[in-house]
């Protein structure tokens, strides 16, 4: 029996990758994160502390590995952000990862960042990174995935870059699933935040439609609102323009659970027709974290850290496939 094939875990944060990764009986033999909140919840389900700045890691301290993995920071070129890209000192960090590839030569690297990064700069931005790692002797393929295919009622769409010194990466190849129902991903019993009927508005049952993303728009929260100039029968649109405001049905999957919201502002419409918020428990389950998971820091930081993560799942269905075309020996 040959020893498992290994990997690194960069920019890890609290550990969906490796959680991944490790699903598929790949190796971590190192991480590094520079947050603490993240450090601290990472080292109490993995039992591994991740070294801090990876400015400041010397190539000679990262042990050889097969693969690189690396969720590399989004905010740069998140449509959420001001989309500054390499502009931004933390978009310089792919160059970090770079730095790592050159010195260690790793068969094959996966990479993972927000969806935007496609269109950043007019396509620029991603033409520099893929040009980057041909250069560095790499087959280089991308593809835009949704958690929602994946077993998951998420609408969470992310960008994965996959890379090997062999051959390009064939997506065709991975199993998709069936978008599955919200509601089948809830807790059963708990101290739920309900909106009184006073809060809210809902969308007729009759005009509400799915879209192909598995969202089912129900309603917004009643906020106050500016009305002049605002066409009749529009008023409603300013109220749902921000995701904290939007209630979705639990028929359908959810938005993108973004780390911006670290409030927790996330409103479902119910089974029974009510509107609350999602417990902070269900919203590790749609990013597909096991229940055993470890969670210690303070809730605004679990929303983040939610918002940064990767959804396990789809990266397992990745992984499990750079497996089967990267590494055919038998484990």
């Amino acid at each position: 029996m040959s020893k498992k094939h290994t990997f690194i875990d960069l920019f890890c944060g609290v550990g969906g990758i490796r959680i991944a990764m490790e699903q598929n009986d790949f190796e971590c033999v190192f991480s590094s994160d520079i947050n603490e909140e993240c450090q601290k919840t990472y080292f109490k389900n993995f039992d591994e502390m991740p070294k801090g700045d990876i400015t400041k890691i010397k190539e000679k301290d990262i042990p050889k590995h097969d693969i690189l993995c690396a969720g590399f920071p989004c905010q740069p070129f998140s449509a959420a952000g001001k989309q500054l890209g390499f502009e931004d000192t933390r978009g310089t960090l792919f160059f970090e990862i770079c730095r790592i590839i050159k010195a260690k030569s790793p068969k094959v690297i996966l990479l993972e960042n927000v969806k935007n990064l496609v269109y950043h700069d007019k396509g620029n931005t991603l033409k520099v990174i893929l040009a980057t790692l041909e250069s560095l002797g790499y087959f280089v393929d991308t593809k835009i995935l949704n958690a929602a295919d994946f077993g998951i009622p998420q609408s969470r769409e992310r960008i994965i870059i996959v890379a090997s010194k062999n051959k390009k990466f064939d997506f065709s190849k991975l199993a998709t699933k069936k978008k599955p129902q919200l509601k089948d991903f809830l807790d059963k019993n708990g101290q739920f935040d309900f909106l009184k009927e006073d809060e809210y508005t809902l969308i007729n049952p009759k005009i509400r439609k799915k879209q192909l993303s598995g969202l089912i728009f129900a309603g917004y929260r009643n906020k106050k609102i500016r009305t002049a100039g605002v066409r009749p029968g529009t008023e409603h649109l300013s109220r749902v323009h921000r995701q904290c405001n939007r209630i979705h049905s639990v028929f359908g999957t959810f938005p993108t659970l973004n780390s911006q919201e670290s409030s927790g502002r996330f409103f479902i419409l119910t089974e029974e027709n009510k509107v609350r918020r999602l417990t902070l428990n269900e919203c590790w389950r749609i990013m597909g974290f096991p229940e055993n998971y470890q969670k210690i820091s303070s809730q605004s930081e679990q929303y983040k850290q939610l918002g940064n993560s990767v959804c396990i799942p789809m990266i397992s269905a990745v992984s499990l496939q750079i497996k089967k075309q990267f590494f055919k020996d038998k484990q």
